[in-house]
């Protein structure tokens, strides 16, 4: 008997969350990027938030929600409605590396969100402004080290902890000042209020392109597919890699038809040659994973990350 009735709660159950898979959306759709509007997570965000409008025939609103490293916008998420009518944009920062970087983290990466897809993974280059005394990196490394103290912006964990594997591998002394996101310290690069930065692929491109900023080296383990021509900081400095990831996130408990269908969708846009490409010429790289592939892949990237911050030496905030 008892098994019987748990048999009906449980086609009940799944009955009831095709259904309401059926439904969904019936409402509009907010993203939450937990970054500043223009930086990669923001791009990627809002070329896959206007394919789920069209697809979905429902409004997609991408909302910025930044500060504190992502932590602002991904608590937001978290504390949601888990109905899937609140997403978020999440990264490496939100996802992994903000565990060691930040006291008192209001959110649990793992056990408070529902993950839907990884969309993409990226790297970042060393910048510096046009007029800047060194021209690559060979001359970088020797002005640094002849010019202690050369002030450093950060504005996402895997910058943050970039600047700190430039001093720790690299031997330089470098004042590292903190950024309510990636672009807000490409600007004072480009104003020669700092020395240097890390940016992303997708905001970092269009300025060395436009001559704004100066590439000096990749963060990838090996030279990057998108900037052929710079080197990989790896090469100077053995071990160093910054490899960045975005990927949609719901609210822990979102129904599994729900997720499943938003990452459906999402698949079937990312899949497509045309959209390869614009998000190549964005700076990022198309890498998807399911449901269940992200949520392993974010596990892993917790302790891989805070294994990166400890060997950094970065202190929490």
């Amino acid at each position: 008997m008892r098994r019987g009735v748990l048999a009906l709660l449980l086609l009940a159950g799944l009955a009831t969350e095709v259904a309401a898979a059926d439904d969904y959306p019936q409402r509009q759709i907010k993203i939450i990027v937990p970054f500043p509007a223009g930086a990669g997570p923001d791009n990627v965000a809002r070329l896959i938030g206007q394919h789920l409008q069209d697809a979905f025939g429902q409004t997609v609103l991408v909302e910025n929600r930044a500060g504190a490293l992502g932590s602002i916008g991904a608590t937001e998420v978290a504390r949601s409605a888990p109905d899937g009518y609140t997403l978020l944009m999440g990264t490496n920062t939100t996802h992994a590396s903000n565990v060691a970087t930040l006291k008192n983290l209001a959110y649990d990466p793992v056990k408070d969100f529902a993950p839907v897809i990884r969309t993409t993974t990226t790297a970042m280059v060393l910048l510096v402004n046009p007029k800047f005394a060194a021209k690559d990196l060979p001359q970088f490394m020797d002005y640094a080290k002849g010019h202690p103290n050369l002030t450093a912006g950060y504005g996402s964990g895997a910058s943050q902890i970039s600047i700190a594997q430039l001093q720790s591998r690299g031997g330089i002394s470098l004042v590292a000042a903190s950024y309510r996101g990636v672009p807000q310290a490409m600007t004072d690069v480009m104003a020669g209020v700092i020395d240097v930065t890390f940016g992303d692929f997708s905001v970092a491109i269009p300025q060395m392109q436009g001559g704004t900023l100066r590439g000096i080296g990749v963060t990838s383990a090996k030279r990057n597919e998108l900037t052929p021509g710079l080197p990989a900081l790896s090469e100077v400095m053995p071990g160093f890699e910054a490899t960045i990831w975005y990927g949609l996130l719901a609210p822990a408990g979102t129904p599994e038809a729900v997720v499943n269908k938003i990452y459906a969708e999402c698949e079937k846009y990312l899949s497509m040659p045309a959209t390869r490409k614009k998000l190549a010429d964005v700076g990022v790289i198309v890498a998807t994973q399911t449901p269940a592939e992200f949520g392993a892949f974010i596990k892993s990237e917790v302790v891989r990350w805070s294994a990166e911050v400890k060997a950094a030496g970065i202190q929490p905030q």
